[in-house]
Formats: C-alpha cells, structure tokens, sequence
C-alpha cells in the first residue's frame, strides 16, 4: 500500500494525469495533509505549484513535520513536484526532504521526480524509453512508487564508513564534533577519514559525456589525483559516506564542493544506492538547513546515495571550542552515533 500524500486544493490536469497514470493499479491511499503521525509507512508526496512556485497547504506539511520529530518514524518516502515553470521545483522538493527526514523518514537515492513546465528535462528519458515527454513523466512517477515501496536499506555486522571533510583539526568544530562521534562508534564501523585540504584538488571542469564516460569505465577522471587515488577506492568500499561540513557562505566548502563534483566519472560505472548518506554541519550563526539541503540535493538526489532518517547534525558554533560546550551537545552527540549504527547494522 502506497500512501500518496497530496498537499493544495487545486492543480493541473497534467499533474493528475501523471498520478493516475503513474500509480495505475499500485494500491493507495489518499491524504490531503498531516494530522498526525504515519509510522512503517511508504509515502510519495505529490507537491503541485502554482506559477510563483507557491502552495500554500505545501507549507502546512512543512510546519507539521518541523514540530513533530518522529512523525514518520521507519517511513520511506518519494517527492513528485510539479509546476509550470523552470523554477521552484527543485529547491521544493529539497526543503520537504529535509524536512520529512528530520521527522524519520528515508529516501532511496534520486527520490525526486521533478516536473518543469516544459517537461524539457524529461528528454534523455523520454529517448531510452522511445516515448513522449509526458509518457516519460508517468513511467518516472511509476518508477519511484516502485522503488519507495521495494526499497529496504541494507545491514551489515560491521559497516564501512567514509568520512570526509577540509578542515583543520586545531579549530575545527565539526572536526571536534567527529571526533565524540569516533568515539561513541567504538569498533562497530570500520573507518577511513580522508581530509581534503590539499591545495592541488582539481574541481570538476565539466567533461563531456563521453569523455567522463570513458574515464569512469577505466576507474579514473581526466584530473587524476587525490579524488581518483584515495576517494574513489574508499567511496566504492564505503557502506556510509559522511560529510563534514562547516557552513561557508552558506554553502559546502569549496574542496568538499569539488569532491562531490568529481564523484560524477565514478558515478558514471558505480550505483550508489546501497550506500547511505550522512553528514554533521556547523554554522557559525545560522543557515545550516541550506548546507543540509544541498547535501540532499547533490548526493541524493543526484549521485543517489540513501538517506537514512536524522541523516545531519545541525549545530550552531562559532568559536573554536564551543560545539563542544553547547546546551545538551553530549545527548545530541549520543543520538547521532546511535542512530548512525542502527542505520547501518539494524
């Protein structure tokens, strides 16, 4: 049984030719909004928008999943966004996921079937499946129900976990805040921490297709170096990747921007999907959701790595020190690592 939970009154034909076509005979049930918690079950919001990218009842589930931690607890869920024009779709669908993962549910990696106004970005799919841009629009939705309703995350006795991160170890909080991490994981995780703070970390210069291709199918990217000598080795090994990001200008910091961008040859040969995704974040005031969200966007629901539940810690520290020293770190600190091991070994 697929829960289909659709917020707002009012929405295209299109998006409800999509739904109905899409999930033709899958079992469902219909539910406009939250009014309370669903628990172990699979959900596909179906988000319309209207041309200010606005929806009003959207925003209500928002507030209901953000003051109600665990409202979704062993949910696994899908996003379908709909709207008429180029914008909006995206940054939508990346603040519900944020959000309905905070509340306990997990994401299947590339969780987001994403609907411009045009469908122009339906295009590769509709030519692989020999179909018209609309037909590739209800084939992505079936594929999604398909896959909320079949996903189950793997568990291993002893997982691999990567970490990686470009920070200093002498002031770093969200180092500092690893490291209570490491400790609380005891031996249970195998772990590799690779630090990119090396000078010579070329980013993504945008290859051609083919070219990225080529280089994926022989292991390697045109930029070799440490992204191709250490990184790959340890992403394909990897059971769980964690990020470490302090928040720069709002945003993932510049060498930790380039491995995402890099991963993208490896991509290219090597499924993702059965590795889970999580990441600890640092604001020195404010704005770690928008970090949060562009971890959801760039490894989720591009790369497609999983999102187990409570996948990010979000803190708030400037100093150096005094992560560390925050109201109920310790407790925080707790939860994290224990949820961390309950994602991966069950």
């Amino acid at each position: 049984m697929l829960t289909l939970i659709c917020p707002g009154k009012t929405a295209s034909q299109r998006y409800a030719l999509a739904l109905r076509a899409g999930l033709n005979g899958i079992p469902c049930e219909i539910l406009t909004r939250l009014d309370g918690p669903l628990e172990n079950r699979a959900i596909l919001f179906a988000v319309p928008l209207d041309e200010s990218g606005v929806n009003h009842e959207y925003y209500d589930l928002l507030a209901f999943l953000r003051t109600h931690p665990g409202c979704l607890y062993g949910c696994v869920g899908g996003v379908m966004v709909d709207g008429p024009g180029d914008l909006y779709t995206k940054a939508a669908a990346r603040e519900l996921v944020l959000a309905a993962n905070m509340a306990g549910c997990t994401f299947p990696g590339r969780p987001l079937v994403e609907a411009i106004g045009s469908l122009a970005n339906f295009a590769v799919q509709a030519k692989l499946a020999d179909c018209d841009l609309e037909t590739a629009y209800h084939l992505a939705v079936r594929n999604l129900a398909g896959r909320i309703l079949d996903f189950s995350p793997p568990r291993l006795e002893k997982p691999n976990l990567l970490v990686l991160h470009a920070s200093n170890h002498a002031t770093s909080n969200t180092l500092a805040l690893w490291g209570a991490v490491r400790k609380r994981l005891g031996d249970a995780c195998t772990v590799t921490e690779i630090g990119l703070r090396n000078g010579t970390l070329e980013d993504c210069r945008g290859c051609p297709y083919t070219a990225c291709l080529h280089f994926g199918e022989k292991g390697g990217c045109f930029y070799g170096g440490v992204i191709v000598e250490n990184v790959y080795p340890a992403v394909r090994q990897a059971d769980g990747v964690i990020l470490l990001c302090p928040n720069y200008n709002d945003a993932v910091s510049a060498n930790l921007t380039a491995a995402i961008n890099r991963l993208t040859a490896l991509y290219r040969t090597t499924s993702f999907s059965s590795k889970a995704l999580f990441g600890i974040v640092v604001s020195g005031y404010s704005g770690g959701d928008i970090v949060a969200r562009q971890l959801v966007g760039a490894l989720c629901m591009n790369k497609g790595f999983y999102l187990p539940p409570g996948f990010c810690m979000l803190e708030t520290a400037n100093d150096a020190g005094a992560a560390m020293k925050l109201p109920g770190i310790e407790e925080r600190l707790d939860e994290f690592a224990e949820n961390l091991l309950h994602q991966l070994k069950g």
